[in-house]
Parts: structure tokens; sequence; C-alpha cells
């Protein structure tokens, strides 16, 4: 299994979602501050047999290379933006071009965007995670980007299929998807800790 970096893998993120509330309640600060570190070791981006492209947000809105990508300094929180963070929190738009996010971090891109990039590199496919799916998936950019979504009944409130992608020799995309499972015996976002009071 290889991990890539998400825009949830940050301090402010694991706040606001629980992650640091929870690993407190159940171990200490010291392990807290362990995952913190791990997180910000893990790699933006992988690319599978010189044909697909993985990251957990979006690709630049400038033009830029894989080379580019591989020199982001690791280590920190990413800033508000530039290539980490476009990686980490930018979305695909049906339409070309690029506009402002509507997460405020990061930027949505076109088809046009998607394709520029992909032929730079001599990729294929982009294949990214960060926005919940009511199938687990979806294809779009005239089969260029896919959005999967492995978390079913996010937040224990959307009631959206999870899904994840097999690739064989091929790097053809095989797809599961599947259903929730119930949740233990602890209420939603119970250790959520931000966003105005919005989970307590």
């Amino acid at each position: 299994i290889y991990l890539t970096r998400g825009n949830h893998e940050t301090k402010n993120m694991n706040r606001i979602y629980g992650f640091e509330g929870e690993v407190k309640a159940k171990y200490d600060d010291k392990i807290f501050d362990l995952f913190l570190e791990v997180f910000g070791q893990l790699p933006l981006a992988s690319v599978i047999e010189d044909k697909v492209f993985i990251t957990h947000g979006g690709i630049p809105v400038v033009p830029t290379t894989l080379d580019e990508i591989r020199k982001i300094k690791r280590g920190g929180e990413p800033p508000e933006k530039g290539l980490m963070s476009d990686l980490l929190w930018s979305d695909p738009q049906p339409f070309p071009g690029k506009s402002p996010s509507k997460r405020g971090v990061g930027f949505a891109f076109g088809p046009d965007i998607t394709e520029a990039f992909l032929e730079k590199n001599n990729l294929e496919l982009l294949v990214r995670s960060h926005e919940v799916k009511d199938e687990g998936y979806l294809v779009e950019h005239g089969n260029k980007t896919i959005t999967v979504f492995s978390a079913p009944n996010y937040c224990d409130s959307m009631g959206n299929k999870g899904a994840f992608i097999h690739f064989g020799k091929d790097c053809k995309p095989n797809f599961t998807q599947f259903e929730a499972v119930p949740h233990p015996d602890v209420r939603p976002m119970a250790y959520a800790a931000g966003m105005g009071g919005l989970f307590s």
C-alpha cells in the first residue's frame, strides 16, 4: 500500500474534523504529534506505471512538471497557495479554464487544464479524491479525471457509497463500490472541535 497526503493530514483539519480530539482522548499528545510528523512526510502524489497520476485534491492550474512536484519540500504544514496547496485542495470543474475554489483554497480546474497537465507529463489519467460522490466515484473530463471517495456515508450523514479502484497491468481502472457499515456507538463527529461548533 502506498499512502499520499491529503488536506486532512494537516494540523488544522485534524482539529476541525476530530482526529486530534480522538487521538488525544484515546492516547496522548505525544502520539498525536507523531501522527503530524508522519503526515508531513507523506508524498503529495504518486504515478502508476508512468501513466496514472494520483493525488488527493487536484492538479496545479499553471503548467507544472512531475520534477517540480517532486521538489516540493515536505515536513511541514501546507501554505495557503502554491503547488502543494493545489495538489491538496483543488477540484475539477466541468467547463474549461480555472476558477476560484468554493473551498477558499486551491482552484477549480477544467478539462483543458487536465489535458495539458497529462500531455506535458506524458500521462494518461488523473485520479484524485477530496470530494464526496454519491456512487463513490465519478469519471469526468473526457475520461481523463476520476474522483474516487472511499468513505461511505461521510460524516455519518451524506448517504454516499464508498469506492476504490484496482489497476491491473493495463492500467485500466476497475471500480469496487461499498456501503457503510453500522457506526460504533459514538455520536457522529464526537471529537470534532471547530467550524463554530457546527459538530458539537
